[in-house]
Order: structure tokens, then sequence, then C-alpha cells
């Protein structure tokens, strides 16, 4: 599969964005955010949704890829200790909410009830793969009880 290079700049595109991080995971230390620059930028491991397990061997993909958005004037988090550098958080969605038009809220929702805000002026993200895939046989479960 070739690499995925996505961007978004509405919240339609944010929510295909969205799809394919589900199930991504990185650790507190792959999160940074860059004020000078207004950006924010989050390296991680994406679990390959839209491909199907090896037939044989039952195995699935991952794929390092890193998620940036520009134009953020401030990120806050919840439930995430910046200490804890190499504590593990799997990404469940990304989100828009909309504010004096066309700026707004970006939630990274993450399991465990931590997330991200980040303040923008408007949408501008982009999703870019960094190298070639890696098998493996775990399949992201989700308890919906």
């Amino acid at each position: 599969m070739d690499q995925l290079k996505l961007a978004a700049l509405d919240q339609e595109d944010l929510e295909v964005l969205s799809a394919h991080l589900q199930d991504a995971v990185m650790t507190v230390a792959d999160i940074r955010y860059l004020p000078k620059e207004k950006k924010a930028v989050f390296v991680m491991n994406r679990f390959v949704w839209d491909k199907e397990a090896d037939k044989r061997s039952k195995e699935h993909e991952r794929r390092r890829a890193a998620l940036s958005f520009a134009r953020v004037t401030s990120m806050k988090g919840q439930n995430i200790q910046q200490e804890a550098r190499g504590a593990v958080l799997e990404l469940l969605a990304v989100t828009f909410e909309p504010g004096e038009d066309p700026s707004g809220r970006i939630q990274l929702a993450f399991a465990g009830g931590a997330s991200l805000m980040l303040e923008v002026e408007c949408i501008e993200a982009q999703l870019a793969d960094l190298g070639a895939a890696w098998s493996t046989p775990n399949l992201p479960q989700h308890d919906l009880g």
C-alpha cells in the first residue's frame, strides 16, 4: 500500500483524518506544541484500518505517521501527565467544535478519558505516513459496555 498523505481544511476533511487515526498510539514524548510557530505535531503508530488482515497470517498493519496542525493559538491537556514521557495514549477520535468562523477547537480524545484541546484560527491539518508498514497480530478492541 502506498503511504497515506492527507490534508484537512474543513470539518468534513477532519472527519476523514479521524477515521484514519482511530486507534493510533503515541507516547506523551511524541507530542509537540510549538507556540512561536503556532503548530502542534503528533508522531504516532497508526493502525491501518483501510487494509484487510493477511488471510494466512491474520496479521494487520501499523505505520509510523505524523499529524500536524497549523494556526494553533493554544493547547491544553486533560488527564495527561506531561512528566510521564513514556505513557502511551490511544487516540479514539479527532473532532472540531466551531467558534467564530473560521476559528474553533480541535479535540483529540484518547482512551481512558485523556484529551488535548487545540484552539485554532482555522482547520489546517496534515497527516502523512513516515515509512514502511510493519505487521501486528493485535486488532484494537473497544469495550462498549
